[in-house]
């Protein structure tokens, strides 16, 4: 029989879990509803962010909004590697929050926190309503998208379509401030279609801060909101975080972070030189142990070893195990950590079976152990052939 033997430090993390519940599936916050959901362990003593060149900005570092992935789930995965960085929602549409069932959309547990909610939308008594619920339901920011280039969105007469309306969008985030006390934020593009003026994203941005908005998340490319596809929108358009650049020297005041290809720390060191905070999309998704050492090198955490990665499956093994316990599709949730052993051997075989869809009625214990196999055995193969 196989068993699947954790070092003492994995075996460590599954029990502090079970001690103070930091997994429970139940532990979703609620506006009616305390937190349920405690740290998976408290920071050490001297675990703190420290003073640096300037204080810290809290936008330093996200992982970008990104539709059908970044669940909570996803989240739920994401903060057992990073306990510092901003996460966001999916985006949500102001009409599924006014008409549709808010729980659904917006439950969520507190160790996602610092957690923002991307809304979409463009009227005004919706969006205050959407500010409302945030603020409510516990979240840390609200985020208007402004960059989302989708038919559909388009359809809707939001996302990316909005920055040809920028007074539109300034009512917008007025009303949102009004109904809340919440910082609330923009997410956009440098340009929509083919305008690729300068003048076009700082007049967009000039008008929307003196609707109060303090915090502009800027995707580095334009959006075409005709001929592309959503994926097709993320690759075609060229980067051009000059521009992004420029913004930080035209309103020095505001904060600004820049979105858009760019991939390891090295990288993400070189636009904290330009710009106030970074957000990460897919490479945070698909290869998430680029996040191991983002809360020592990015937010100034105390030196210490990183997670090791099996720390964290262990974590989220528990965690698959609470969804299955309370009959719950675990799968759903496995799937945001496919990535989780990327770039080691046997990370393919690991993949393979924990993507087994003949599996996905056993117990995730027992996919754990089919999958530590696969890719001891592939290790081992491997080892041999390099020997």
């Amino acid at each position: 029989m196989l068993q699947f033997v954790l070092g003492p430090r994995a075996a460590a993390t599954v029990l502090a879990s079970q001690a103070i519940g930091y997994h429970a599936v139940t532990g979703l916050r609620s506006a009616k509803e305390g937190v349920c959901f405690a740290p998976l362990a408290p920071a050490p003593a001297g675990n703190t962010i420290r003073a640096m060149n300037q204080p810290l900005d809290p936008w330093r570092l996200s992982v970008a909004p990104m539709m059908d992935l970044t669940d909570r789930h996803c989240r739920h995965f994401h903060r057992l590697i990073t306990r510092r960085t901003r996460l966001y929602t999916e985006m949500v549409s102001t009409g599924a929050l006014v008409h549709g069932d808010v729980a659904r959309h917006l439950q969520h547990g507190d160790a996602e926190h610092p957690l923002a909610l991307q809304v979409g939308g463009n009227d005004r008594q919706e969006l205050a309503q959407a500010a409302r619920l945030a603020q409510a339901w516990g979240y840390d920011e609200i985020n208007l998208n402004c960059g989302c280039p989708s038919d559909r969105v388009q359809r809707g007469a939001f996302g990316a379509c909005l920055m040809a309306e920028p007074q539109r969008v300034a009512d917008g985030v007025k009303a949102m401030r009004d109904a809340c006390s919440l910082p609330v934020t923009v997410k956009h593009r440098i340009g929509i279609d083919r305008i690729e003026r300068y003048e076009f994203v700082r007049d967009f941005v000039a008008t929307v801060a003196e609707a109060g908005c303090e915090v502009f998340i800027v995707h580095a490319r334009n959006a075409w909101l005709d001929g592309l596809s959503p994926k097709d929108n993320r690759e075609i358009p060229p980067l051009r975080p000059a521009l992004v650049h420029r913004l930080k020297q035209d309103f020095p005041a505001l904060t600004i972070v820049i979105n858009g290809g760019i991939v390891g720390d090295a990288a993400i060191a070189e636009q904290l030189r330009h710009v106030d905070g970074v957000m990460v999309g897919r490479e945070a998704y698909h290869n998430p142990w680029s996040m191991a050492c983002w809360d020592r090198l990015f937010f100034g955490d105390a030196p210490q070893a990183p997670p090791q990665r099996e720390e964290v499956e262990a974590a989220m093994l528990h965690y698959l195990e609470q969804l299955h316990a309370q009959r719950q599709p675990w799968g759903l949730a496995a799937r945001h950590m496919l990535g989780l052993w990327n770039g080691t051997p046997g990370a393919r075989r690991w993949r393979q079976v924990w993507s087994d869809h003949r599996l996905k009625n056993e117990a995730p214990a027992l996919v754990a152990r089919r999958a530590a196999a696969a890719r001891c055995r592939e290790a081992d193969r491997r080892e041999l052939l390099d020997a």
